[in-house]
């Protein structure tokens, strides 16, 4: 293989959520690239994903500072470095901001937008010593736009798209990049389990949910698929996206066109 073919050859990365969808898609494209590929979740699901590309697991509740921290100290201290942090790990709540959860709404900025900040903290020394790495941040399109019921979700998302762009003004000059992603609808679980729950609130099909609430807004009218996240983070990932930093990268099929 050349280094066209595998152009993350010798590089360790670090991505977060990846036992399915979005995570699990970008573990297996990096893996592909060349590099080797800690896969982080928050159950056990993620040890299959690193047994089948070759990397290692990590098992930590990002809804926890003091995992978050150790997950970083663990991580660095068993694989020496990290070159590319992938934060995507994330999840979603659904409702009205005078019954949200106030418990919850705390516990999905700490896992969207203060885990990010915390393993960033971590490995940020390292990327800076050896004058290159990789930071990518899993956004979504409600980073740029927000939704009814989904207050803390947006608020997380523009919390990191914020924090990502401060990062990349720090490090600009370091050799290391910093760049969100901010798909629309992608079919995975956990949008699998927000069609459910639009089909039990609405009444509507799935089919209707799908076109109605998800893809309806976009120009294209198709969800979008994982691999096509993680070919995006591997491009950031690689030398030839070195001068792409401080940005929120749209993948939303044409979503926020109008």
């Amino acid at each position: 293989m050349t280094l066209a073919n595998r152009p993350l050859e010798n590089k360790i990365a670090l991505v977060t959520g990846g036992g399915s969808g979005i995570g699990q898609a970008i573990a297996e494209r990096l893996t592909a690239d060349g590099a080797t590929v800690a896969v982080n979740t928050r159950s056990g699901a993620g040890q299959a994903v690193a047994d089948a590309i070759g990397g290692s697991f990590y098992q930590a509740d990002l809804a926890s500072m003091d995992a978050t921290r150790a997950l970083g100290q663990r991580v660095l201290a068993d694989l020496g470095r990290v070159d590319i942090l992938v934060n995507n790990a994330g999840y979603n709540h659904i409702a009205p901001v005078d019954e949200f959860p106030e418990d919850i709404f705390v516990e999905m900025l700490q896992v969207m937008t203060v885990a990010p900040f915390q393993l960033v903290k971590q490995v940020l020394p390292g990327m800076k010593e050896r004058g290159w790495g990789r930071i990518i941040n899993i956004a979504s399109t409600h980073a740029i736009v927000a939704s009814p019921n989904k207050s803390a979700y947006a608020a997380a998302k523009h919390g990191i798209v914020g924090f990502t762009k401060s990062l990349a003004l720090e490090v600009g000059e370091l050799g290391i990049t910093a760049n969100a992603i901010c798909p629309a609808f992608v079919r995975t679980p956990m949008t699998e389990r927000q069609i459910a729950f639009q089909i039990q609130a609405t009444g509507l099909t799935e089919d209707e949910v799908i076109r109605t609430l998800m893809v309806g807004p976009s120009a294209t009218k198709r969800m979008i698929q994982p691999d096509e996240v993680a070919a995006l983070t591997a491009y950031l990932a690689s030398d030839a996206a070195r001068s792409i930093t401080g940005t929120a990268q749209l993948i939303d099929a044409g979503w926020t066109a109008s």
